[in-house]
Order: structure tokens, then C-alpha cells, then sequence
């Protein structure tokens, strides 16, 4: 859901600021209004979620000096300044110092619109850009992106917490669209190094030279390190490693030969794809691999991890119902059954891409579920509709603990509320749980 943005205005004299709020607020901003800089010092903070406009020259704190205070609060803060005719020289100190951009008196309307709109969408990537890093840091929110029941799951998220506590390099295969960059994020984020950097490369989306250039040097000016030295003491993380070409292998391999045992730098390979009729063995140098694969994780295809397909389908589908704010899809019975056996070539890639899909088309009121996955798999497979059929008892009790997990979560956990919704006795209910291990704690 898209973060909504603020406007703060900051003028001591209260036409223009009752001016300039109300045509920003006819372009559909959100305003407020300050009288002075001490005033606005104490509503903006460093994640301010939006951007301020001040003018320039205004008695006790003047607009340099609360252009100041903001920068050293938070450099990526937006702040366009407003300044008289023939204040050019004290604008242009002003970018200097770190304003996104500024406005002449008298300024022009659509002129003041369009810096605000460019300078909210400034503000709002940086945030989203923090509030990811802050995830891809945090071990705990990795781990529970990590979603699922199935014996594969809790063997991965057991495997996760155990080789991010070890020093060892790491090689992470599996299909497409199963996971492979969040659990690399997340071997980073529980183990000691987490409070170093995380560095990743695609191998495949460079030329044998810019990626020798990007990894090991040299970098253009002005263009940082090399990620070696970047990463070094922290994680480097090689997707697509099978296309790392053979004489940056044996580079990479001299490198992990110079760290010596513990590595200064932990490396995480992670392999994406390879040829039907080669194993990743077969794609790199023998002692490369087995430098790599010291410590290894397959992760489980989405087909083969059961009922956690309607627990990922279900969630998936309730968080883009809150973004486009209509309701989620009601599964059913059969479709349910469905997306059981379905194939999943994609993985969780693509029972996300369907989930959205399956919103929108609810929130419309037509299609079905079972015609997203036919349309689907046709297009990825039309030899592959669907995996090898389960027993019906299986069917039946993964539909009964979603159906049990849906309705728990839409009262937030009140038993009397699930009983007359299913209509079921409260020693029923609670037999039920047990089974399929649901803890009405989790839902209030």
C-alpha cells in the first residue's frame, strides 16, 4: 500500500501559508501549517513521512538555519525552500547545503505542485528503501516471511538458524521462485555478521569483464569499491552463480584460498537454474564447488510442501485485498483441492502473481480461482496441469484448517464468534485445533 505523504509549510506569515495549503490541497496533498521553524522543529522528526516547504527569510530561526537543523536530523528529508526576488545567491546556498530544490516569489503554482509531487516521491522511496533494509536486517521478520507448517519448512527455518551461526560458505539451490534471496538475507541476519554488509551480484546480469570489474576491481571513479572489499568482514552474496564465468572462478577461488579458516567474508552462492542434463557440479570448478558447498540448502518446491500452499495463498490474498481495499476471495472446497494439486513450475513467485490476480478479479466479481490456475499453467506447461493426485482425506483436512485459520483470524481469535460461523460445538472446534496445532493465542 502506497505511504501516504505529508506537506509541512513553513511561513510566519499566515496568508502565504494559508495560500500555499490550500492549492496544495486542492492537488490532493495533506497539509499543515507552522508559523515558525521552532514550531516545526517539534512535528518532524527523522522519519518525517513527507516533505516541508519553508520559506527562507523569517524572524528567530531563519530558513538557512532550520535547513540546517533538518539536514543534520535526516539528509534524505526533502525540504524546498521559498525565497524573494534577488535571494538567488542565498537559493543556491541553500542547495548547497542540501534543499531539494526552490521556489522565486512569486512563484508559480503548477510550478510549487510538481516539486512537491516529485519531492513526496523522492521521500516516499526513501523510506520504503530504510524500511527494507530495516527487514533484510531484522532475523526475526526474515523468519517469519518464512511461512509454513510443512515438515520441509521447519527443517528449512531450523537449517537457516543453524548455518547462520557458522562461519562456513553457503550454496542455496532450488527451483525458481522459491526463496532463495530471502533465505540468503535471512542467513545474514541471524548470525553474527548481521550487523555487517550484505553485498549482492546477479553473476548472469554483467559481461565477463564489467563483472570482473564490479567484483574485484577496478571500479570507475567516484564508483565506490570493489564488492570484495565492500563486503569484506560481512556477507557477499553471488546469485546465479552457475554463470559466473571460469576465470572468475578461479579468481573467487584464490580469494576464499587467501581468506584462510574462519573467512573474513562469509560467501552465499546462490544457484537459480541450471541445464536439465548438468548438475551445478558439473557448471563449476570441482574446488570452487566444494568450497561453496561446504554447507548447503535445497529449498523445498512449493508443490511439495502441502497445505502450506492454502496458508501462503491465503495471506498473500488478504494482503493485496488491504492494498486495493475490497475484500479477499472466499476459496472453495474444489478450489482449494486446486491449488493442492497444481504444479507450481513458478513456485511461491508465482502463487503471489496469482493471489493478486484472484483479488482484482473478486474485486471486479467475476473469474475464478481454477481458471487463474488453468490460464496459468498453460502458459508455463500445457503438458503439466497438475501433480500426482492425494488421497481425499488429505484434501479434505488441509481445506478444514484453512477454513478454521481464516475464520479464527477474521475474529481475531474469539472462539464464540468461529463456533456460530461454522457451526460447530466448542469440543468440536477445540479437537480440531488441536489437530491441526492452531493456538487461539495467535489470533488475538
Amino acid at each position: 500500500m502506497a505511504r501516504a505523504m505529508k506537506v509541512a509549510i513553513v511561513d510566519d506569515e499566515a496568508d502565504m501559508r494559508a495560500s500555499i495549503s490550500q492549492w496544495l490541497a486542492l492537488s490532493g496533498f495533506d497539509t499543515e501549517t507552522f508559523p515558525s521553524a521552532e514550531d516545526a522543529l517539534k512535528a518532524i522528526g527523522p522519519e518525517f513521512p513527507g516533505v516541508v516547504i519553508s520559506d527562507i527569510k523569517m524572524p528567530g530561526m531563519d530558513g538557512m538555519a532550520f535547513l540546517k537543523r533538518l539536514m543534520g536530523m535526516d539528509s534524505g528529508l526533502p525540504v524546498i525552500m521559498i525565497t524573494g526576488h534577488g535571494d538567488v545567491p542565498m537559493a543556491v546556498e541553500a542547495m548547497r547545503v542540501g534543499a531539494f530544490d526552490f521556489l522565486e516569489k512569486p512563484f508559480n503554482p503548477d510550478r510549487m505542485t510538481d516539486l512537491t509531487k516529485r519531492a513526496t516521491n523522492q521521500r516516499r522511496l526513501t523510506l520504503d528503501n530504510r524500511a527494507l533494509r530495516r527487514e533484510l536486517s531484522d532475523g526475526n521478520t526474515l523468519m517469519k516471511k518464512l511461512i509454513g507448517t510443512s515438515t520441509a519448512m521447519e527443517r528449512l527455518r531450523e537449517d537457516i538458524l543453524d548455518l547462520g551461526q557458522a562461519d562456513s560458505h553457503v550454496l542455496i539451490d532450488g527451483e525458481t521462485g522459491t526463496g532463495k534471496t530471502l533465505v540468503a538475507h535471512a542467513l545474514h541476519a541471524v548470525g553474527p555478521r548481521a550487523s555487517r554488509k550484505f553485498v549482492t551480484i546477479s553473476c548472469a546480469a554483467y559481461s565477463e569483464q564489467s563483472l570482473s570489474d564490479r567484483l574485484f576491481g577496478p571500479v570507475a571513479e567516484g564508483a565506490g569499491l570493489p564488492l570484495v572489499e565492500e563486503a569484506r568482514g560481512g556477507t557477499l552474496c553471488l546469485e546465479d552463480i552457475e554463470a559466473l564465468p571460469n576465470a572468475l572462478q578461479a579468481r573467487l577461488l584464490t580469494l576464499i584460498n587467501d581468506q584462510g579458516t574462519p573467512p573474513e567474508t562469509r560467501i552465499i552462492a546462490i544457484c537459480n537454474e541450471h541445464a536439465a542434463d548438468k548438475t551445478l557440479e558439473d557448471v563449476l570448478r570441482p574446488d570452487l564447488y566444494y568450497r561453496l558447498g561446504a554447507m548447503k540448502i535445497t529449498l523445498p518446491p512449493l508443490r511439495a510442501r502441502g497445505e502450506d500452499i492454502l496458508t501462503l495463498f491465503t495471506r498473500m490474498s488478504e494482503q493485496f485485498a488491504e492494498e486495493y481495499g475490497c475484500d479477499a476471495p472466499q476459496v472453495t472446497a474444489q478450489e482449494a483441492a486446486q491449488l493442492l494439486q497444481a504444479p507450481w513450475p513458478g513456485n511461491v513467485r508465482q502463487l503471489v502473481n496469482i493471489a493478486e490476480r484472484a483479488v482484482l478479479q473478486n474485486r471486479r466479481g467475476s473469474g475464478s480461482i481454477a481458471s487463474l490456475l488453468m490460464a496459468d499453467n498453460e502458459a508455463t506447461d500445457p503438458g503439466a496441469m497438475t501433480t500426482e493426485g492425494k488421497p481425499l482425506k488429505e484434501y479434505v483436512e488441509a481445506f478444514e484448517r484453512m477454513l478454521i485459520d481464516n475464520t479464527m483470524r477474521r475474529h481475531k481469535g474469539s472462539i464464540v464468534a468461529v463456533m456460530e460461523e461454522l457451526c460447530l460445538p466448542r469440543r468440536t472446534l477445540n479437537e480440531k485445533m488441536a489437530k491441526y496445532s492452531l493456538q487461539r493465542q495467535d489470533y488475538t
